[in-house]
């Protein structure tokens, strides 16, 4: 790569930037290279506008935002319920059947927290199989193209972090068979990490501290990549996002496309009731009137707590980072430069001080500052969007802690409880334990297709209690 070294120090200098070139001349040609390839990347201008909003001292005390919960179209109770939900599962079902919808993984996190090197969506999660994050997913699209006749192309969001082994991975496994042609990779970009008085900070003499730009840089990099164009190739106009640590996410769901459609929606949400007032996570409400996410560090325990008439709190919209979007809006969020707000982290952040040593802060010191954006913040710019809940155990089984709540093992049950659910719909006996749960171990291949129709034919028609079924059979 070449680079016009004096072009750089200019722009930095002008910034107030320039100690990022303390250790130049101490680098080798490769790390030169390197470090001048981070700072051609870095937006200067950008740094400086969050700086002067975050970090620049202002009088006054902030007003409390005015907070309240969102409309959300809820599970269906009665026969006029079920009667539009049916009506909205064959509007999404027509929707995907014209090849109107692909999907949209994030899926930029390494499976450090789970004892894995390298990307969180080759983690086994299978109770049987040991199927990874990736080929559970794959399996409900290969379904779904199969159910509906269409090519629902795929978008896989990653980053710089696990990039190259995410593509490895998916060819060594020949694409789950989906065709390499119809599967596309995007990158999340990187911004750099500050230090209190805004100065960038060098993770080491020659290398900048660089953090993902949040999820909702997916956004961006939806755009940036072209895969918004490479979409409507395949006339694609309506997106399915989901998270590649929810092992349940029902991807392609035809009620929740069919009601977004339907509310000629641009962006919507799906939540699950929360578990209790304490559990950490945002709820989709209202911020001073604007629909949003209120992530559960910024809801005050008093409204937490709060409940309704009928005893249900009335905060209880859990986002579950499930949504759809239109295609149009998110070239719309990119037209004219990137319109999400971003938002400061402070995080402790490995780097080197003056002399160039290795700076490690104290046991619960930040010493750095983190500029991320949030998927969720372009709902306010949507011009129209739905809310609809879904229940816990069809949906959401993210796998994100080593153990405890929401972790694999968790995750692994909630998936047996989904099989055999299935199972029994399907006319199969399945044993259950006095606590609700099944007495046995099973797992279904979403390429079986979880419909009672299709189950029936693979003859499980009484299980025994303890029994290890996996369907279709290896």
């Amino acid at each position: 790569m070449s680079f016009d070294l004096e072009a750089l120090r200019k722009k930095a200098r002008t910034h107030g930037q320039e100690h990022v070139f303390a250790f130049w001349d101490k680098l080798s040609p490769a790390e030169q290279t390197k470090l001048a390839a981070q700072l051609n990347a870095v937006d200067f201008e950008l740094v400086a506008r969050l700086k002067e909003e975050f970090l620049a001292e202002k009088p006054g005390a902030k007003t409390a935002p005015k907070l309240a919960p969102a409309p959300v179209i809820a599970v269906p109770k009665t026969s006029a319920e079920r009667d539009d939900a049916a009506a909205a599962a064959k509007a999404g079902a027509e929707a995907l059947s014209k090849g109107r919808v692909g999907a949209f993984l994030v899926a930029g996190g390494q499976g450090t927290r789970l004892g894995l090197s390298g990307p969180k969506g080759a983690f086994e999660i299978g109770p049987l199989s040991k199927r990874t994050l990736f080929q559970v997913h794959a399996e409900k699209i290969a379904a779904l193209r199969k159910k509906y006749g269409c090519k629902m192309p795929w978008v896989i969001m990653t980053s710089d972090a696990n990039d190259k082994a995410t593509e490895e991975f998916f060819a060594q496994h020949k694409f789950f068979g989906l065709g390499a042609d119809t599967v596309r990779f995007c990158v999340q970009e990187n911004m750099p990490a500050v230090d209190r008085a805004g100065r960038l900070l060098l993770e080491t003499p020659g290398t900048l501290a660089l953090s993902p730009n949040g999820h909702g840089g997916s956004i961006k990099a939806l755009f940036d990549s072209g895969c918004t164009q490479w979409l409507r190739g395949f006339g694609v106009d309506t997106l399915y996002y989901f998270q590649v640590d929810n092992v349940l996410t029902q991807i392609g769901d035809p009620v929740f496309v069919g009601q977004h459609l339907r509310a000629d929606a641009e962006m919507s949400s799906k939540v699950v009731r929360k578990r209790d007032w304490k559990e950490k996570v945002g709820v989709v409400g209202f911020v001073d009137g604007k629909l949003g996410v209120i992530e559960y560090s910024d809801l005050p325990e008093s409204e937490a707590k709060a409940t309704e008439a009928s005893g249900e709190l009335r905060f209880w919209a859990g986002s579950i980072a499930i949504h759809v979007l239109d295609v149009g809006f998110i070239e719309r969020l990119n037209k004219g430069g990137f319109q999400l707000p971003y938002h400061k982290a402070e995080k402790a952040v490995p780097c080197v001080g003056a002399d160039g040593q290795p700076v490690k802060p104290k046991p619960g010191e930040k010493n750095g500052i983190k500029f991320e954006t949030f998927v969720f913040d372009a709902l306010p710019l949507a011009r129209a969007a739905i809310t609809l809940e879904t229940k816990r155990e069809d949906d959401f089984a993210p796998v994100k802690n080593a153990d405890g709540e929401d972790s694999p093992a968790t995750a692994r049950a909630l998936l047996n409880g989904f099989a055999a659910r299935a199972l029994e719909a399907a006319g199969a006996k399945v044993p259950w334990k006095a606590d609700g749960t099944p007495d046995c171990t099973l797992e279904v291949s979403p390429l079986a297709e979880l419909t009672p129709e299709n189950l029936a034919k693979w003859g499980a028609k009484e299980i025994k209690a303890g029994a290890q079924l996996q369907l279709p059979k290896p």
